[in-house]
């Protein structure tokens, strides 16, 4: 699978390692972040990527972890820790962020309660007539049961559902109207009407 990926993010990052960095008067280049950039970005993407809601967010969160680190490049003595280091830049970045979001909490006398749109029922007593349905699906002759499966939860039309089976269109609308019966009959789905 492919993930969209925000490739501005990543190219400003390569940009600026190549870039020299300014301190005072002096130049600095560090062209081993730039080759540790290049090596260790992907893997280090998914570790953003998973301290993060979109891929755009976790390239942003990249970079940011990476400019922090080539600023700290001097100082960083273990370069073998550096994976490390990134991770943990990354952590702390993104609960930073977290930290920063603004929540706006309002206390009131009445719990909010959302309105119920139109017909719209508790999910619990759907989840009951969804299962019941199926039971009473279960209940069916097999061949029944593949018509009504085939014409109601795939969406294929009399024609299509006996091209499926082998069976002609008459067969279909007989089998269906039959076992439409016997789940109007059903005593699990009269209670749910």
């Amino acid at each position: 699978m492919t993930t969209a990926v925000c490739t501005s993010a990543s190219n400003a990052t390569a940009r600026a390692a190549t870039r020299p960095a300014v301190r005072g008067t002096q130049t600095l280049t560090y062209p081993s972040f730039s080759s540790y950039m290049r090596a260790r970005q992907p893997v280090l993407l998914r570790t953003a990527r998973s301290l993060t809601a979109n891929a755009c967010d976790a390239e942003d969160l990249l970079q940011t972890a990476l400019t922090k680190t080539y600023v700290a490049w001097e100082r960083i003595e273990d370069h073998r820790a550096l994976d490390g280091y990134v991770r943990r830049a990354l952590l702390n970045t993104r609960t930073s962020q977290w930290r920063k979001r603004k929540v706006d909490e309002f206390a009131c006398d009445e719990l909010p309660e959302p309105e119920t749109v139109g017909g719209a029922e508790d999910p619990a007593e759907q989840q009951a007539l969804h299962d019941a349905m199926w039971r009473a699906i279960a209940k069916l002759p097999e061949r029944q049961r593949a018509m009504v499966v085939l014409r109601y939860y795939e969406d294929l039309s009399e024609v299509q559902t006996a091209e499926v089976l082998g069976v002609s269109v008459g067969t279909v609308k007989s089998a269906v109207s039959r076992a439409l019966g016997k789940l109007r009959e059903d005593p699990e789905l009269v209670l749910a009407r």
